[in-house]
């Protein structure tokens, strides 16, 4: 019980802090984003999600399969490649609904493009989640105050770390077209799930153990499949170098917060 009500309040912080980002697009005063903006932000979302794959998921999941005995590339390179499979088998699904801007003109991007990248951002941060609850499951387990510090340093800098997630998502979704209530509430969303995976992962923390290693690296795997086929079009970075500039700030940021904390 120690450990779930630990995993509980730890993991809501990190909800909350996606959240705070989300709500970043409250605040953006004008509604008339122009063509340069749009690569902007959308260049800055992929330069985040592009570092959190790595720092956040491939390099973890290494480690990870290491700790088990295990060979640390073939959870990485075979989770990777499932995350990108799956990922191209839900585009095919998805229907593709176009939405319309106020002007009434076709916008030419639907509801696959919007649907693919809240997706790969949820996927990224269930295995998260469940790295907190598994921190927090052997400090109790071990009843070792050294390890109750360790697991709260993992879940405030997970924490920070999600404040720009929520933002990258938010902000792009309101630029197609979606109102800023609805955007907030995507990218809030995408943050729900840690505090349910994690307290999962506190009741099954043997079993999850095993597994998180090809959970992060499907995750990382699906997240760069949105970029590599979503994002970097969308933002046309063969015509902008600031939407180029900003994936470069996007990537900086992130393997920064993710490194230092």
């Amino acid at each position: 019980m120690t450990g779930l009500l630990w995993t509980a309040c730890a993991t809501g912080f990190t909800f909350l802090m996606t959240a705070l980002g989300a709500a970043v697009v409250l605040f953006i005063v004008s509604d008339d984003f122009s063509d340069k903006a749009r690569r902007v932000f959308l260049g800055f979302a992929a330069g985040v999600m592009i570092a959190a794959s790595v720092w956040s998921l491939l390099i973890p999941a290494i480690n990870e399969a290491e700790k088990l005995g295990k060979l640390g590339w073939l959870p990485a390179a075979g989770g990777f490649a499932a995350g990108v499979v799956f990922l191209m088998l839900l585009g095919k699904l998805l229907p593709v609904f176009k939405i319309l801007p106020q002007n009434g003109e076709d916008s030419g991007r639907g509801i696959r493009h919007t649907a693919m990248m809240v997706f790969a951002v949820t996927l990224h941060n269930i295995p998260e989640g469940m790295a907190v609850g598994l921190a927090f499951a052997v400090a109790a387990n071990k009843g070792d105050p050294t390890l109750f510090a360790a697991a709260t340093a993992l879940a405030v800098g997970m924490g920070i770390q999600n404040f720009p997630e929520g933002a990258a998502i938010s902000i792009p979704l309101r630029q197609q077209g979606m109102g800023r209530v609805k955007s907030f509430l995507c990218g809030a969303a995408s943050g729900a799930v840690e505090p349910l995976f994690g307290m999962l992962t506190v009741l099954a923390a043997d079993a999850a153990g095993t597994v998180m290693p090809w959970l992060l690296s499907f995750a990382a795997g699906a997240m760069l499949y949105v970029v590599a086929d979503e994002l970097i079009p969308e933002a046309h970075l063969e015509n902008s170098s600031a939407g180029t500039i900003s994936v470069m700030i996007g990537f900086i940021l992130m393997m920064t917060l993710d490194v230092a904390l």
